[in-house]
């Protein structure tokens, strides 16, 4: 405690007394923050444990970083106006544990088996819903009032059940418009409190609730991570439940992203490129504006996965909860101390800070109890070093392959039925295209691999996947820092793993298809005719012209595959052609394809291509406005095009109209 007190960050290497060291620092009056970092079920507690030295290093050095800067934030701001949703009798009950916190007003969906309470405690709204939108402190309910009694002016003295011949009317004190005859003896019983009027006309209506409780069997919304302030309850996981009421007052989390416009690949001229963040979002944040050539992302509806800075190709969307080189340097930490403290063939485990952190303590626990059998648990390996994530997809294939530069023979990431299933599917993908690459300059071994794992039942399979045979990493590791352009550190990370590749000789490497940001351009000349719209086209500059000659010219390094020239391409001649170029000419531009200028047929200026011109001209030649002159004015340049119509004896013009 005496380096806390003097303002010294303080790790201490075990999370089991966080609490007593936590209050014993309260106790001395500091502070300074204290960290905590697991080295006992990580490390200590494996079969491997006498060989963890390398790797319990390396985690204390990582801990011992500073934190991130802050980034910016994103508030909510609740009174506690809470919506519920069910039946009446299971919303009733539901309410009995929220009305002491919560403003809580009720969305009736039958009466259930029990009906309603006699005593009305809590507003009730009936019928039709329509749409419900929003987050914590800004949920919008619209519904369609359609029922003859209003919940407001009910009483619910059940003097219409009682007279109502064809029993239409339920507990929940709705009409079943389907079994009512008509016979309105309702009406006459209710004239007292007039609530039931069958003439009433439907009225759309809305309201602002700042949280919902939705006890239905299928959910308000479909999306795998639901808005904050929504819950989705079955009625057990009280502890859930408790959580949710205390959601009152005003609350701030990180602005997870960071979106720069410029480069991304989305749209261009209304017509959409790449739509791979959108696809992979599970909250649903992320939508298209193809009038503004861009993306929109909700921050109030974003949980921080990362997954879309995953799966984008340019690095128009970045994470930046840590930002990629704050991630860096926790890599670069982690590999060099382990490997400066006599580790060999580091494994790096990403996992969660949550789920995935709790199951790598069963693991090492399991490991203590059965250290005495021959058979049983092996625990946390001690070349597997363990890095805790705020999402395990926040991280693609340029960090992947950094680690490998680094010296990282395995990458693994652990993955949970925390993640939404699109999120494995994402990362699969990554992993393929960073797996070709390796394999293709000659990497022995599987260097990526997903381990999918439920709970802890599945513990065992986490423990043979953990002693998987190491990859081939390079003979020299890297020491390049990772940079804030995602684009820029694949690069680095591409760079050195050529350069000590152990197999020469290779050109080019075929990559995936799903996924890759990498790759060519292949161009049917016979069907291009030079218009060059794929150049206006392309987010990257990949695509250029030649204000010389007409001439369409390549750059490979910056292409990446989001398919917009292809999708311009007017006469459809592009194709895209997924590899990894290893010649120098990847980072120069090539030409594509070059064509004759064509000459204008008055001053003999070039101004188009011979073939472009040749294939306006066949297209326009049955048309009626392009008869005579009209069609021999499309040969000429925009010049004396106009010299030619001023010049004209026949051509009528505008000065020449009467009134």
């Amino acid at each position: 405690m005496q380096a806390a007190g003097n303002g010294t960050d303080l790790v201490v290497a075990c999370t089991q007394e966080q609490r007593l060291f936590g209050e014993l620092l309260e106790q001395a009056g500091s502070s300074a923050p204290i960290k905590f970092v697991n080295i006992r079920e990580t490390g200590g507690w494996s079969r491997d444990a006498a060989k963890a030295s390398p790797k319990i290093a390396a985690l204390l050095a990582a801990a011992h970083l500073p934190e991130p800067d802050p980034v910016a934030t994103v508030t909510y701001k609740s009174a506690g106006r809470a919506l519920v949703f069910g039946a009446l009798d299971v919303a009733e009950r539901a309410a009995e544990l929220l009305g002491d916190a919560l403003d809580v007003t009720l969305f009736t969906q039958g009466p259930g088996d029990a009906g309603a309470a006699q005593e009305r405690r809590y507003p009730v709204l009936g019928g039709q819903l329509q749409q419900l939108t929003g987050w914590l402190g800004a949920f919008e309910l619209t519904w369609q009032a359609t029922n003859p009694i209003d919940l407001d002016l009910c009483t619910r003295c059940n003097a219409c059940l009682a007279v109502c011949p064809e029993d239409a009317i339920g507990l929940d004190y709705q009409i079943n418009l389907n079994a009512c005859k008509g016979h309105r003896a309702c009406v006459k019983v209710c004239q007292a409190a007039g609530a039931i009027d069958f003439n009433r006309t439907a009225q759309t209506q809305t309201e602002a609730f700042d949280l919902v409780l939705d006890l239905r069997a299928t959910p308000a919304f479909s999306q795998h991570a639901k808005p904050q302030g929504y819950l989705h309850w079955d009625g057990n996981d009280l502890k859930t439940l408790l959580a949710w009421r205390e959601l009152v007052g005003e609350f701030e989390k990180p602005k997870f992203f960071a979106y720069k416009q410029k480069l991304c690949a989305h749209s261009r001229n209304e017509k959409v490129g790449c739509h791979a963040c959108i696809d992979v979002c599970s909250a649903s944040a992320i939508s298209s504006d193809v009038k503004r050539q861009q993306i929109k992302v909700n921050p109030n509806l974003c949980v921080g996965c990362g997954t879309c800075s995953t799966v984008c190709p340019t690095g128009a969307m970045t994470f930046a909860y840590p930002r990629a080189a704050d991630q860096g340097v926790r890599l670069k930490t982690l590999l060099a101390t382990y490997q400066r403290s006599g580790g060999k063939e580091a494994a790096l485990l990403l996992h969660s800070q949550g789920r995935g952190a709790a199951l790598l303590g069963d693991l090492g626990r399991a490991a203590q109890l059965e250290k005495r059998q021959k058979e049983g648990t092996h625990g946390v390996p001690a070349r597997v070093l363990p890095l805790s994530l705020w999402h395990t997809s926040s991280t693609g294939l340029e960090l992947w392959l950094t680690a490998v530069a680094y010296g990282a023979a395995n990458v693994w990431v652990l993955l949970t039925d925390e993640e939404a299933p699109q999120y494995a599917t994402a990362l699969a993908e990554q992993m393929a295209v960073a797996q070709a690459i390796l394999h293709g300059l000659g990497y022995v071994g599987e260097h990526f691999k997903l381990l999918q794992v439920r709970d802890a039942r599945d513990l065992a399979a986490l423990d043979a996947a953990l002693l998987a045979a190491p990859a081939q990493a390079p003979a020299r590791h890297a020491s390049f820092a990772v940079q804030a352009d995602k684009r820029a550190t694949l690069e680095l990370a591409l760079d050195h793993l050529i350069t000590h590749a152990p197999r020469t000789g290779v050109e080019t490497i075929a990559l995936p298809a799903a996924g890759s940001p990498l790759g060519a351009l292949a161009i049917n000349k016979d069907a291009c005719t030079l218009c060059l719209s794929c150049v206006n086209a392309c987010p990257a500059s990949a695509l250029a012209d030649n204000p010389a000659a007409p001439q369409l010219r390549f750059i490979e390094k910056n292409c990446v595959q989001c398919g917009l020239c292809v999708t311009t391409c007017p006469e459809k001649a592009l194709k895209l052609v997924p590899q990894l170029n290893l010649l120098p000419q990847r980072k120069e531009a090539v030409l594509l394809n070059q064509m004759q200028p064509y000459a204008c047929v008055r001053c003999g200026k070039p101004f188009g291509t011979l073939k472009g011109i040749e294939a306006m001209l066949g297209k326009l030649a049955g048309h009626s406005m392009f008869q005579g002159g009209a069609m021999e004015r499309l040969k000429m340049c925009g010049d004396c095009r106009v010299i030619d119509i001023y010049s004209a004896d026949n051509e009528l013009k505008i000065t020449d109209i009467k009134s």
